[in-house]
């Protein structure tokens, strides 16, 4: 169990340093908080049917393209880091773009099988306004796809036998 616990916490953390590192030398947001269920998700799961490029990227894909259309209608220039006070209509419009963003994720993913729950709260990343431009939507997808391309490439050749060490 102790083993099982170190090699999967070292994945996880490993997978997310990936995209550190590349935030880092970009100053883009490539590391974002949904990215960490994504990386729980295939540092604990490893293969299996819910572990596919269709779930994780068509999923954040989805996500962020509900997101970006919420936020467009509702919140333009809105962000929930900002001050906004009780019963505004500021709060109201982010809160009608977050219920409306994961309405359309929800639907958008069961429609098309690529259900991915960290994918709800990348929606609600962008909706929110937290990273709301179309720019930062390529970026959350980039990432989710450089994400799941190391796993797979981990997973294929550098420890084959990690695959194996499947959590419970």
């Amino acid at each position: 169990m102790v083993k099982q616990v170190t090699v999967t916490s070292a994945y996880a953390g490993f997978l997310l340093s990936v995209l550190g590192a590349i935030a880092w030398a970009t100053g883009r947001a490539f590391v974002f908080p949904s990215l960490g269920p994504s990386a729980y998700l295939l540092a604990s799961v490893r293969r299996g049917e819910i572990i596919s490029a269709r779930y994780f990227v068509g999923g954040h894909a989805i996500g962020v393209v509900a997101g970006l259309v919420s936020y467009a209608i509702f919140a333009p220039g809105l962000a929930i880091t900002g001050s906004v006070t009780s019963l505004s209509p500021d709060q109201l419009r982010l809160v009608g773009s977050a219920v409306t963003s994961v309405t359309l994720t929800t639907a958008g993913m069961t429609w098309t099988e690529a259900i991915h729950p960290p994918a709800c709260a990348t929606t609600l990343i962008v909706s929110l306004g937290i990273l709301s431009t179309p720019l930062d939507g390529a970026i959350i997808v980039v990432a989710i796809g450089v994400l799941f391309s190391v796993h797979v490439i981990v997973m294929r050749s550098v420890v084959p036998e990690l695959a194996r060490l499947t959590y419970p």
